[in-house]
């Protein structure tokens, strides 16, 4: 897992997420390292990054152990991210289809854009200055989850409730939230990276 320099402050939060909507609070700590929380700062100047799952339907009637996988579409895009960020693609898949089920036009309710649903103010402190295009969506999506599976020591899972929830609701309840839109998600992420996992095993077979 790759090292990004990354302090991520987990403090209580009271606060459900009725949409799933994720907001952070970055700022740099005295000794200029960057911090994050789900807790509005007192005293820092800070930015507010935000993500917003835009596929977590409670209610979705989606069969999610035999709907159609997404194999081939964003491949170097995806195979860029994981290199750079050390996150397996298969996973970089899941999320994508657990977000916005690879619609690189998908715009929430509340403006989180592209495949993996950044909202705007998000892909400008991640340094992604068109998250419109594909491939800077993907990166900047990456780079955050990589960031959650490093603070959560390589547990999927949990980097995806945190990614869906909240990391300090994640720290809170000492692991998965109970909130019902982030178990089902969790469960999407699960089973998709399961299965492209798979698929990707006989692929490999099948060269």
């Amino acid at each position: 897992m790759s090292r990004i320099p990354f302090v991520l402050i987990l403090l209580f939060s009271n606060q459900c997420y009725s949409h799933a909507k994720q907001v952070v609070y970055q700022y740099i700590q005295s000794d200029g390292t960057v911090a994050f929380t789900d807790q509005q700062p007192l005293k820092q100047n800070y930015n507010i990054l935000a993500y917003e799952c835009f596929a977590c339907d409670l209610n979705s009637q989606v069969d999610w152990y035999h709907t159609q996988l997404f194999n081939v579409e964003y491949q170097q895009e995806i195979h860029q991210a994981s290199l750079e960020h050390q996150v397996p693609a298969a996973l970089i898949r899941a999320m994508i289809h657990a977000e916005s089920a690879f619609d690189a036009d998908a715009i929430s309710k509340k403006g989180a854009i592209g495949l993996m649903q950044l909202m705007p103010e998000t892909a400008r402190y991640l340094g992604i200055t068109n998250p419109s295009l594909a491939r800077e969506n993907i990166k900047g999506g990456v780079k955050y989850l990589a960031q959650l599976l490093d603070t959560f020591q390589g547990n999927i899972k949990l980097a995806a409730a945190a990614y869906n929830a909240g990391p300090s609701a994640v720290k809170k309840y000492q692991g998965i939230p109970p909130f019902e839109e982030t178990k089902a998600y969790v469960k999407r992420v699960s089973i998709l990276h399961k299965r492209y996992q798979q698929a990707t095993r006989i692929h490999r077979k099948s060269s």
